[in-house]
């Protein structure tokens, strides 16, 4: 240890780093077969001896997490159960699946008016070609395949053949930017960029100067609009690798392991830049089995599910579902049509029938919003049989929701109303056949959960996040609470850490399903990642006396006002959504303040073309305003209390969510409704319509400054909205 070793020049600080290198060595010469390093005194420490025990050629046994693109981790696998299955890549799942449903349909999309399938043998022979094509261009193992489009059978082709090739598959949200596409394209080193047509090929070619390790471009739909050296149509693509030998990707595809990394997830970086989470081929593999199996998803030889793709593949959720799970069982996934969220959705259900389905909150509220519109419209006898069968599902779905067996046989009463409405209902959307509708990726409120499951659609909601794979928790049929999002998938623990009196703590997790770390950032790992592995998600949440779970908040959004409460944000947020129906988005605002108050924003109609919100409110706004005696059509005739009628109703629903509230703390004192609603486009929503709220405090500053302008000593009122009685 002599050149390692100097006790002139050697500080405290080094003596300790000694002391831990030699440890080390020594630990590898005895064969003590450990995980982690002893005499871990601090992080820097720990780092700095597996730094040592590789530059020394040591083998260092994987710890839970890393940060490398080449790195491996130990699996959390457990004694029993699902948690002890062997271990799979990516390769060995699809190579089963090819086994088990070879003849199956895998693939289903429209061209044109022509519907066009692929089975499960074609389609993996078909991620080969893929990958064959990849090392011909020039992929480098653990560089990556960067994937910007919408859902389409050469998605899927892509994302599997960058992984069979060595390679990792990287979705970009479709709504970033060129210089979003920069940051993620530069981070994950991105070989070859998959582009779905002009528009997303104009974001790359404005940065490719700028894009060090990028060799080719492949646009898969419409013609090529230029020809330019190293781009290439999908057929051109395809046919690259066509002839290659089969010698060396299979040399490639059997070094994988099932601990190493395959796919990064970049988080929507609401709060700084993205984070690409690494996910391992055991994370996907897994999660898929665990999930199908929690679900009870059947198998295509006993009878096959099918699923309709159209949530951002981006996204984990999207890919677990459309891709993974579906393998896992010899599923069938349709694509939808690129215009599906701006009203094209349906049309796809009703042709495909899908037996499962998932919509995240603002797609159920928008058919919610549709069904209520045409209900309005509706004759008198109609809306009245509809009523009734409305109540009869609610409180039918209710009792089995509760297991309540004092209740009986199902009323005859429900009977009838299924005959009557709910089979026509489900017949509408495309969903007579889908026996589990799912909800995730945002928080949905009590009203468009009870409004389903009064139509007999009960909405199963599933919780999870990038860094667990998709799911931890999911309701199902037989397992099923309003408002909550059900329990662990086998073979996953929930840690509830610093629990209050009242039994809220953060949410952690445990299992397979936890990801390998962040790309190159070992602080943001250890800040998500504790000493024992278990991942901390940030929520807030807590478990009921059957042990379902409920999410409460979520820590980093928690409001904590001058006086010191803490106030969580999203249930006051539901509530006045609740209470006044034409209300779209509330954002509340409170933190470091004397008092709470809240941005509000109206329904209105929405460009089918842009995304944006447009000045004309909703069918169900303007009977909101009938009903008051206003005769507004506009958001414009109602921002900033221009429409008195509408104006007094918001107070009055504001005055009743805040006759509710647990403390003089917790009431909305001072609202304001915005000139327009918010949307992806315009940046106050995320790709899954979650809230940006640090985006949204920055757009409207402000109308914030303005609540809190000139207070006065006591507590502040305006004549405008002034306190109601507690």
């Amino acid at each position: 240890t002599s050149f390692l070793w100097q006790p002139k020049t050697a500080s405290k600080q080094n003596a300790t780093d000694m002391t831990d290198i030699i440890l080390c060595i020594v630990n590898y010469k005895l064969e003590v077969k450990t995980t982690r390093v002893v005499s871990s005194r601090t992080k820097g420490m720990k780092t700095s001896s597996i730094m040592i025990m590789s530059l020394l050629h040591l083998p260092v046994s994987p710890r839970l997490w890393t940060t490398h693109c080449d790195g491996a981790v130990k699996l959390r696998m457990g004694d029993s159960g699902l948690a002890a299955e062997t271990p799979l890549t990516i390769n060995q799942m699809f190579t089963s699946a090819v086994e088990r449903f070879g003849d199956f349909v895998a693939l289903g999309w429209k061209e044109g008016e022509q519907q066009k399938t692929m089975n499960y043998r074609d389609y993996y022979q078909t991620c080969r070609s893929a990958a064959k094509s990849f090392l011909k261009l020039g992929l480098q193992r653990y560089h990556s395949v960067g994937i910007l489009g919408f859902n389409s059978a050469e998605w899927f082709i892509a994302d599997i053949g960058a992984i069979l090739a060595g390679g990792f598959a990287v979705g970009f949200y479709t709504t970033n930017s060129p210089e979003a596409c920069q940051y993620v394209a530069e981070n994950c080193k991105a070989d070859i960029m998959v582009v779905e047509n002009h528009k997303q090929l104009q974001k790359i070619l404005q940065i490719e100067d700028k894009l060090p390790h990028l060799k080719a471009i492949i646009q898969y739909k419409d013609t090529l609009k230029e020809k330019r050296p190293n781009l290439y149509t999908w057929a051109e693509f395809m046919e690259l690798g066509r002839e290659e030998s089969d010698a060396r990707l299979d040399a490639i595809i059997s070094s994988q392991k099932p601990n190493q990394c395959c796919t990064l997830i970049y988080t929507s970086g609401t709060t700084g830049q993205p984070k690409g989470v690494m996910l391992s081929h055991d994370n996907l593999t897994w999660t898929a089995l665990s999930t199908s199996r929690h679900v009870s998803l059947t198998d295509a030889t006993q009878a096959q599910e099918i699923v309709v793709s159209y949530l951002p593949l981006s996204h984990i959720a999207a890919q677990m579902v459309d891709i993974w799970v579906t393998m896992r069982v010899g599923g069938a996934t349709y694509f939808a049509q690129p215009d599906a969220l701006k009203g094209s959705l349906v049309n796809t259900l009703k042709e495909v029938r899908p037996t499962a389905f998932m919509g995240v909150p603002r797609v159920w509220e928008k058919m919610q919003e549709k069904m209520k519109s045409a209900g309005a419209k509706s004759s008198t006898v109609r809306r009245k049989v509809a009523a009734w069968a409305k109540d009869v599902g609610l409180q039918t779905n209710l009792t089995k929701m509760n297991q309540n067996t004092a209740a009986g046989r199902t009323p005859l009463g429900y009977h009838i109303a299924k005959k009557l409405v709910f089979k026509k209902v489900r017949k509408a959307l495309g969903l007579d056949r889908c026996t589990k509708c799912y909800t995730g990726a945002a928080p949905i409120t009590k009203e468009t959960l009870e409004f389903f499951l009064s139509l007999d659609i009960p909405l199963f909601e599933l919780y999870g996040m990038s860094e667990s794979t998709g799911p931890h928790t999911i309701s199902r049929p037989s397992a099923f609470k309003l408002t909550s999002c059900g329990k662990e998938i086998p073979g996953c623990k929930t840690k509830l850490h610093n629990q209050d009196e009242e039994g809220n703590g953060e949410i952690c997790f445990w299992g397979r399903h936890v990801f390998m770390g962040y790309l190159n950032m070992v602080e943001r790992t250890e800040e998500s990642l504790d000493a024992e592995g278990w991942l901390h998600s940030g929520d807030l949440g807590k478990h009921d006396e059957n042990g379902f779970l409920f999410i409460t908040g979520r820590i980093k959004e928690l409001i904590i006002t001058a006086g010191g409460e803490n106030v969580p944000p999203v249930p006051i947020e539901d509530e006045v959504k609740e209470a006044l129906p034409i209300i779209s988005n509330a954002m509340l605002i409170g933190d470091k303040k004397k008092f709470l108050s809240m941005l509000l924003t109206i329904k209105c109609q929405v460009n089918q073309e842009s995304g944006e919100p447009e000045d004309e409110l909703t069918p169900e706004a303007v009977e909101f305003c009938r009903k008051l005696g206003s005769n507004a059509t506009r958001v414009s005739e109602i921002a900033g209390g221009r429409d008195r009628a509408v104006h007094a109703a918001i107070q009055k629903g504001m005055d009743k969510v805040n006759e509710k509230a647990t403390s003089n703390a917790q009431r909305v004192q001072k609202w304001v409704v915005l000139d327009r609603d918010f949307s992806v486009a315009g940046g106050e929503l995320g790709p899954t319509m979650k809230l940006k709220r640090p985006v949204v405090a920055k757009m409207y500053k402000e109308q914030i400054d303005n609540f809190y302008k000139q207070l006065s000593p006591t507590t502040p009122t305006t004549p405008d909205t002034p306190l109601p009685p507690k």
